[in-house]
């Protein structure tokens, strides 16, 4: 053996991360930034994305409609906030005086008026608005958090790309391409964290197995071996040094503490897990906030904020589907675990927490804050007992906040009823664009499948939101 091939797989494999790494997705190797104490600098940009699956409706959060009638308005009062003329709904008592942190968007829309989970929330995480051809067939669209994984790699942490519960309950929640790369690779989809079962609320929560850690004694013995056997192929071949150089990589990346530690929440004060929320969602946020310290550029939360007590009929799902008794999910104005009187203050307490600890940190000018569901919820109750909401791809609401986001704005307008935008439309191409921009992605780099030309987006982010 005279020459030998190096590349990203082989040096993985030499450094023992051969089977970690690469049969676990999202994990991107990098090297460190250090400052002049010697200690690891964070991400240049990362993203918290939290995803309320199921569709919360607007008309009773974020988007009221206070003068409508009462079958469309439902029962909940809009309260005033810290900024003139933004009013949201009367549990958000927290996030209420934290309206300058963050913009809220009232003109979101998917424009092929697509009204279920799996292709909803398919467009918003690959940011685009074209239906799958054939039901049952999805496109091969990289989801965001993948594309960001690879252009911007984490430089600290094996892992890029997390996701804090995947898809709790039913499986319509679960994008198609949740657990893949789509075209660009496994490489970038992402690390999953936790279940129903096994989350950070939870006293005995264990984190993902990547994250465990390793034998160093076997480790420095095989590290042994391998410079051994290879010297003589690494001493004949001029790309020996980056061989090494890469391989040394891996072992770093299998040693360090820095990944794990994020996991460690019980060094949080007693206080500020308080202040989260001993529940699902506030755990993981916490979570989020931790792992993007220690260097994860993209983490999606599922807004999944846990289960009622006195609420046990059926497995846990994702919250925000409350369709009331349609779909035999109790009143979605109640206190069950589809209800809004349960989940509104959780959302709340758990939503005003990370945007104040991450600003108190210092760490909101680096890191995108974004709050959204598939679709939203029709203007009109149901009329069943208990009530509901149905779909509605026509017009719903997110947040976004920090890395150059401005705060205390409303951007864009829907009707009198909530049912369709008025102003500023935001499809999910200008969406995923604005992300991009914000994360200093550039979009307008070619992406290849194959050897065939793929935009990252079709659309143009939104420059107003900035500054």
């Amino acid at each position: 053996m005279n020459r030998i091939e190096l590349n990203r797989r082989q040096a993985l494999i030499a450094a023992g991360l051969g089977a970690l790494s690469l049969g676990s997705p999202g994990t991107v190797l990098g090297t460190d930034k250090l400052d002049a104490g010697g200690n690891a600098v964070r991400a240049e940009k990362s993203c918290i994305f939290v995803l309320l699956c199921g569709g919360p409706s607007h008309v009773d959060t974020w988007d009221m409609k206070p003068d409508a009638p009462p079958s469309i308005r439902g029962p909940y009062q809009p309260i005033a906030t810290r900024v003139p003329g933004m009013r949201i709904n009367e549990m958000h008592t927290e996030l209420a005086k934290i309206t300058d942190q963050f913009t809220l968007i009232n003109s979101m829309s998917h424009p092929g008026a697509i009204s279920n989970h799996f292709d909803a929330m398919h467009n918003l995480l690959s940011g685009q608005s074209a239906k799958r051809v054939q039901e049952g067939v999805p496109d091969d669209q990289p989801y965001i958090g993948s594309f960001v994984a690879k252009a911007k790699p984490s430089k600290r942490n094996i892992v890029s790309n997390a996701w804090l519960i995947k898809c709790v309950g039913r499986p319509v929640f679960c994008a198609p391409n949740i657990g893949l790369g789509g075209y660009i690779g496994s490489a970038y989809a992402p690390v999953f964290v936790g279940s129903d079962k096994n989350h950070p609320a939870m006293d005995n929560f264990e984190p993902p197995e990547i994250y465990s850690p390793v034998d160093s004694d076997r480790l420095g013995r095989r590290k042994s071996l391998l410079a051994e056997i290879e010297s003589d192929v690494l001493n004949n071949d001029s790309r020996g040094a980056d061989w090494q150089q890469l391989r040394e990589k891996g072992y770093d990346a299998l040693t360090r503490k820095e990944g794990r530690d994020a996991f460690e929440l019980h060094r949080e004060p007693a206080k500020l897990r308080d202040r989260y929320g001993r529940h699902p969602l506030g755990q993981n946020l916490l979570l989020a906030r931790r792992m993007v310290e220690a260097g994860v550029r993209f983490v999606t939360v599922n807004g999944w904020v846990g289960q009622a007590a006195h609420d046990t009929a059926g497995p846990p799902s994702s919250s925000w589907d409350m369709h009331g008794g349609n779909m035999g999910m109790g009143d979605a104005f109640g206190n069950g675990s589809y209800g809004m009187g349960f989940c509104l203050p959780r959302l709340d307490q758990a939503l005003s927490a990370l945007f104040t600890d991450l600003k108190e940190r210092g760490m909101l000018k680096n890191t995108l804050v974004v709050v959204t569901g598939e679709f939203g919820r029709t203007p009109n109750v149901l009329t069943q007992n208990p009530p509901g909401r149905q779909h509605w791809p026509g017009c719903f609401s997110s947040i976004m906040a920090g890395a150059g986001i401005g705060g205390g704005r409303v951007y864009g307008m829907s009707d009198k009823h909530g049912a369709y935008v008025t102003n500023n439309p935001v499809r999910p191409e200008d969406f995923a664009a604005t992300i991009y921009h914000a994360l200093d992605v550039p979009i307008s780099e070619p992406q290849t499948n194959s050897g065939i030309f793929r935009p990252l987006t079709t659309g143009k982010p939104i420059l107003e939101l900035f500054g």
